[in-house]
């Protein structure tokens, strides 16, 4: 779709928005409605993941609903290769792909502001590695005007990159991307969840359920199948690797974010000053968050490459490809900095490396909120209507539960 068909698609929901009318389902949400009702008539696929107990409590699918359980999907595959109807039969059922498309479209229509959300269609891998370059070069050239072409190579900055970019500086460059970042992504989800809380019983989170879907998200209880062997990827065949790397990447981010955050502390309140060196608990932390992180990504990025076609969307891949490789650049960049700074021999290189791991971050930051990062914001959100909505009794009185 073009920016103007876009533009055009966006003015006739908004005009239908003022007069009251029912905005029409696209293409995706009218396949996933199609999809839900021959599943609906199936259930063979019922005790696999949250999708389908979640699907036997409606008889009807329409916006709400259908973004709702696009969003609970994790992807796993288990229900493509399980189906009698999926492709080639006539049927063509394919509930992976159909959903990855409305979660594609979940991000772009919830997008903070709404101009932005066409970003999720060119946040690929290409646009995440140019951006690294120009952040990295622009880091570089103000490094060079500060102190001369001699201050990016063989500039002696006493193991403290402070001395290059001050404390402040970083802060004030940094500070505002992510604060902008936090709430764009508050700000969708906020609209996702008003728009999906009364499809899906309209009771407040209870005590209860947010617990068993915060266990749900840290667990990545989804990712295992429906039966505990794992996801298919390729072929039929199950899998525990995708889990395992998302439990790389996902506890090696969190370990990381805990370091900056822990560093933060030192900082502002005891007046310890970065870089700090083992057995200090930001270095560990960082340590093994980034060394967790390199090895998760390494992982979803042979997945990915390899992944059946049937099984996802293939507009999405550059996305996805686009936010794994920040994310291990970030780590590999942060670790070969560290690595640098205590080995007196590649010392020189310290203020290029530094450039590209503040530019590889800074561009991470940037691109949160209209990138894959999204998915695991509005896969929560989900979850946690998932199990509030399943601790009502079912409306319609047909459902396993």
């Amino acid at each position: 779709m073009s920016s103007l068909e876009a533009l055009q698609e966006l003015t006739r929901d908004a005009r239908a928005l003022a007069l009251g009318e029912v905005i029409p389902p696209s293409a995706a949400e009218s396949e996933v409605a199609r999809v839900m009702q021959i599943c609906n008539a199936c259930r063979y696929c019922e005790g696999f993941c949250a999708v389908f107990p979640a699907m036997t409590r409606r008889l009807e699918f329409l916006k709400a609903d259908v973004h709702y359980l696009a969003n609970l999907c994790h992807n796993c595959g288990a229900c493509l290769h399980a189906c009698q109807y999926a492709p080639p039969h006539e049927f063509a059922v394919n509930v992976p792909q159909a959903m990855a498309r409305v979660r594609g479209q979940t991000y772009h229509d919830y997008a903070w502001p709404l101009a932005l959300g066409q970003l999720y269609k060119r946040n690929g891998l290409t646009l995440s590695l140019a951006l690294v370059a120009a952040l990295t070069l622009f880091l570089a050239l103000a490094a060079a005007l500060k102190g001369g072409w001699g201050a990016l190579w063989g500039v002696d900055l006493g193991a403290n990159f402070y001395h290059l970019f001050p404390h402040n500086l970083m802060v004030g460059l940094f500070a505002p991307i992510f604060l902008f970042a936090v709430l764009a992504l508050a700000m969708g989800v906020r609209g996702f969840w008003r728009d999906v809380k009364p499809a899906t019983s309209g009771a407040d989170v209870s005590d209860a359920a947010a617990s068993e879907a915060a266990h749900d998200v840290l667990r990545l209880k989804y990712l295992d199948g429906g039966h505990g062997d794992g996801c298919n990827n390729e072929d039929d065949a199950f899998s525990l690797t995708r889990r395992r790397c998302h439990h790389l990447t996902f506890y090696g981010f969190l370990l990381c974010f805990a370091a900056t955050s822990l560093a933060t502390v030192y900082h502002y309140a005891f007046g310890w000053v970065a870089p700090y060196d083992l057995p200090s608990l930001p270095k560990i932390l960082g340590a093994v968050g980034g060394a967790s992180l390199m090895l998760g990504t390494a992982g979803l990025w042979r997945l990915n490459l390899r992944r059946h076609p049937l099984q996802g969307d293939a507009a999405q891949k550059p996305m996805d490809l686009g936010f794994i490789a920040l994310l291990f650049l970030v780590a590999a960049s942060g670790l070969a900095l560290w690595l640098v700074r205590i080995t007196p021999a590649a010392t020189p290189a310290l203020a290029l490396l530094l450039c590209l791991h503040l530019g590889a971050v800074m561009a991470l930051f940037a691109t949160l909120p209209y990138g894959k990062f999204a998915h695991g914001i509005f896969r929560t959100a989900a979850l946690l209507r998932h199990n509030t909505e399943k601790r009502r009794p079912n409306p319609i009185g047909l459902g396993s539960d």
